[in-house]
């Protein structure tokens, strides 16, 4: 009985101690990067992929460059830089399209903010004028007002649908715009257009200033791509030959892949921290 006893007491004391020995941010590890994977898959125009199927896209692009290093060179090396680049191929493809989808759309917010000005001068309310957007706004902005011209339809309920119109949009200056309208619609008052317009106007002044920065720097972004990739076009050609092959299969031939593997990630991100500007972040989102 004793023993019985001992082993309740032990259980109890480890229930006690479970907060602090197995803490909660173990277990909030995966759901905040399942989060963060969501955002970048918002931020992208593909809110509606799961982010199960971007890994699983991830997985299979490792596989099968990892399956064609190995037919063609048979370096275990090589392989396993394969593998790498295959797992963070889907993700930096979703960051490109997401830094194309805020430049393209960057040039069309004055003209949203334009709409909207006339809209509200015409005598519209203010659900009716974003509604609008639905078939006067720019053709990559459509989709998103169209979903708010139908949840509004349906639920009547501006502030809700704004809040989605947000998610859907995911972007720092459409951010701005649907706050804006939701005060106004709160708290009324006669504003709205000097500060719609002044908007406008700050978007414009930026989008200018971006695009000659960009342009000037886009050297940048191509010397980072051309150093990386030409020395791994060049080393998957020597390792063709079966000499190669194997002086690369070697430990020292390892060790140099590798090494060159981890300068070259770590080159690449220098230079293109060196050329990027800083984004407006989500301070609504």
């Amino acid at each position: 009985m004793s023993i019985v006893w001992g082993a309740v007491l032990a259980a109890g004391i480890l229930l006690l101690i479970s907060p602090w020995v197995w803490p909660a941010h173990e277990r909030r590890a995966p759901r905040a990067a399942t989060g963060a994977l969501t955002r970048l898959l918002e931020s992208a125009g593909l809110g509606r992929v799961p982010p199960a199927g971007v890994i699983a896209a991830s997985v299979g692009v490792a596989v099968l460059l990892a399956s064609l290093a190995w037919l063609l060179t048979q370096v275990p090396a090589l392989v396993v830089v394969a593998a790498v680049a295959g797992v963070l191929a889907p993700f930096g493809a979703l960051r490109a399209r997401r830094s194309r989808l805020i430049r393209s759309r960057r040039a069309l917010w004055p003209d949203v903010c334009d709409l909207l000005i006339a809209s509200v001068r015409a005598g519209m309310s203010l659900p009716d004028a974003v509604a609008s957007l639905a078939a006067s706004a720019p053709a990559p902005l459509r989709p998103p007002f169209a979903a708010f011209a139908r949840d509004i339809a349906a639920s009547g309920h501006f502030d809700s649908s704004a809040q989605r119109l947000k998610v859907a949009l995911s972007d720092p200056v459409g951010d701005r715009i649907v706050e804006t309208l939701r005060m106004a619609r709160q708290v009324g008052g006669t504003e709205l257009t000097p500060v719609l317009r002044a908007l406008a106007a700050s978007v414009r002044a930026d989008a200018s200033l971006r695009a000659e920065v960009e342009a000037r720097q886009s050297w940048i972004r191509g010397a980072a791509v051309l150093g990386v990739a030409a020395p791994w076009v060049i080393l998957l050609l020597l390792a063709m030959r079966p000499e190669a092959s194997r002086a690369y299969s070697s430990p020292e031939g390892v060790v140099l892949i590798l090494t060159g593997a981890a300068v070259s990630f770590v080159a690449f991100r220098v230079m293109l921290r060196i050329g990027r500007l800083p984004e407006p972040r989500r301070w609504f989102g």
